[in-house]
C-alpha cells in the first residue's frame, strides 16, 4: 500500500521555524518527484514547493521563497519542508505528495498521485 505520513505540524509564533516531515511507505520515493501543497480556511489549495527525483529541480511559491527549504533523504525514504520566518498568513494545513513525473517539478497539484493526509500549521502570537 502506497503512503505518505506528513508530521512536524504544530502551533508557532510569527518569525519562528518549523520543521515538516513525510515519510513514504509501499514505494521508493526516489524514483518520484515531490511536492508540498498548503491549504488555508477558505482557499485553494496551492503549491509550495516542489523537486525533482534527481533533486537537480526545484521551485517555490513566490510568497515563501527565501524562507522556505525542501529537501529529501532517499535513504530514509523521506522528505522535508523546513520553513523558517514564518508569518500568520503561512497557517494551513500542510500536503506533501509524489509524482510518477519523476524529472519533472511542478507546482500544480494535477501532476501528483500520491498524497499524505496532511498536518497543520498554525503561526499566531
Amino acid at each position: 500500500q502506497l503512503q505518505l505520513v506528513e508530521s512536524g505540524g504544530g502551533l508557532v509564533q510569527p518569525g519562528g521555524s518549523l520543521r515538516l516531515s513525510c515519510a513514504a511507505s509501499g514505494f521508493i520515493l526516489g524514483n518520484y518527484a515531490i511536492g508540498w501543497f498548503r491549504q488555508a480556511p477558505g482557499k485553494e489549495r496551492e503549491g509550495v514547493s516542489c523537486m525533482d527525483s534527481s533533486a537537480w529541480r526545484t521551485n517555490y511559491a513566490a510568497s515563501v521563497k527565501g524562507r522556505f527549504t525542501i529537501s529529501r533523504d532517499n535513504a530514509k525514504n523521506t522528505i522535508y519542508l523546513q520553513m523558517n520566518s514564518l508569518k500568520p498568513e503561512d497557517t494551513a494545513v500542510y500536503y506533501c505528495a509524489a509524482s510518477g513525473r519523476r524529472n519533472y517539478c511542478d507546482l500544480r497539484d494535477t501532476s501528483y498521485t500520491n498524497w499524505g493526509q496532511g498536518t497543520q500549521v498554525a503561526v499566531s502570537s
